[in-house]
């Protein structure tokens, strides 16, 4: 097989996935991005030999290949696709003439992967949106302001599988109103539907067109002229460097994004906002970096930036920062540092009731979980996801990093009050 980037298409990549090449998959990914078996082996605490039979077919491991996957950018349907899963309508193994001898864990790790909120289809769709802009809806332009709106409304309703039905229509509407007007705000709107996507694919642990997608916001925001957009667009980058191992570069865009939206004078809620939101991430990327000294300073400065911000966001505001979301961002950076005690402390005080959506109550819950479980207690890691999932489904069942600790609940302490419930409403 050749390593051609170019291979990384949606035509070539279904084509293995059709024919059950799950390893296959994972080769030409890792491929794509330019990395041996033994950089791929490193991310995974796996040898270089091991990657070797994965990518040739040799895979009883599901959690090794889905890991695996997730690294190199193989967006969890194709890799359910390719194990001869069926997603739609509802979860399924393959036919197995002798269910009782099944493993169980094997089966969970089988139904959790067919079990994906967001169909292939739809991510496809996107991608290829991404590829070729598709041609405008014919809607009015006068109305993208209340479609990305609504667009916003549905990523923080959890609503994902709609989201992605929507943003190919809406990004192709945006480019269109660009290419007409040409101001500097259409800019920005395009760029705000582009951050938007990123932000979706992010969630969902698409990382790979996540990149294109960033890049493309920032692209469209530095065209625009405006720091807030810009560093909505960073932060979305930002993201997807860290997921790749590129924490540096990261911090590199998240602080050029602090610099540029300081130099506003933050005059406005929107910018005192914009810049409390971007020293969270910043603090949160250093976190992940392992540089404790920075992280810890910069998490205490956005508290003290968010500290005069109302503790409800104005609705419609680019960066919903509150005190309250600067304490979950607290809890995030001592969760990232191993220090899973502060990152509880940090958290004592917080309460659903003080995070206005869907997705930020779940998010509350879920970096609560990572916490308890970092601690080694699964009994309130439990009580913490079957919370989120509660509050939406689809927080705990969409996002990769987290169904890993539902699988492991299910392995390690099925006999915890809570994990069968927990499986249940997250299959």
């Amino acid at each position: 097989m050749r390593t051609d980037p170019q291979l990384w298409t949606t035509r070539h990549v279904l084509a293995l996935a059709h024919s059950r090449q799950a390893g296959l998959l994972v080769r030409t990914g890792r491929q794509a991005l330019g990395w041996r078996q033994v950089d791929l082996g490193r991310l995974l605490l796996c040898s270089q030999s091991a990657v070797s039979r994965l990518e040739q077919g040799h895979h009883p491991d599901l959690r090794l290949l889905r890991r695996a996957a997730t690294e190199v950018g193989v967006p969890l349907e194709l890799l359910a696709l390719s194990l001869g899963l069926r997603s739609q309508p509802g979860p399924r193994v393959a036919d197995d003439p002798s269910p009782a001898q099944e493993d169980p864990m094997r089966r969970r790790s089988l139904i959790t992967a067919a079990a994906l909120a967001a169909p292939l289809t739809l991510i496809t769709s996107l991608d290829a949106a991404l590829a070729s802009t598709p041609a405008p809806t014919g809607a009015p332009t006068h109305t993208l302001d209340a479609r990305l709106a609504a667009a916003r409304a549905q990523f923080d309703a959890a609503a994902h599988t709609p989201l992605l039905q929507t943003l190919p229509g809406l990004l192709a509407d945006a480019h269109h109103a660009a290419a007409l007007g040409r101001q500097n705000l259409d800019y920005a709107r395009l760029s705000s539907a582009y951050t938007l996507a990123a932000q979706t694919l992010n969630k969902l642990g698409y990382y790979k067109p996540s990149r294109l997608t960033a890049d493309r916001a920032a692209l469209y925001a530095d065209v625009s002229g405006s720091p807030l957009a810009a560093a909505a667009a960073a932060r979305e980058l930002a993201a997807v460097l860290r997921h790749q191992g590129q924490e540096v570069a990261a911090q590199q865009h998240i602080e050029a994004a602090v610099s540029r939206v300081e130099a506003t004078g933050l005059t406005t809620g929107a910018q005192a906002s914009a810049f409390a939101q971007m020293l969270c991430s910043s603090a949160y990327t250093a976190a992940v970096a392992q540089d404790r000294d920075q992280a810890l300073s910069l998490i205490k400065e956005a508290a003290r930036a968010a500290r005069d911000l109302p503790a409800v966001a104005p609705v419609g505001r680019l960066f919903p920062i509150t005190p309250a979301a600067v304490d979950l961002y607290a809890v995030s950076v001592h969760w990232a540092l191993g220090d899973a005690g502060t990152a509880l402390e940090a958290g004592r005080n917080l309460h659903a009731d003080q995070f206005p959506t869907i997705e930020r109550k779940g998010r509350m819950h879920t970096d609560l979980a990572r916490a308890w479980w970092q601690r080694a207690k699964p009994e309130q890691t439990v009580t913490e996801l079957l919370a989120a999932a509660r509050v939406s489904a689809a927080e705990v069942r969409d996002r990769p990093a987290i169904r890993e600790i539902v699988d492991a609940l299910h392995a390690k302490h099925a006999h915890v009050s809570g994990v069968r419930e927990l499986v249940a409403a997250t299959a």
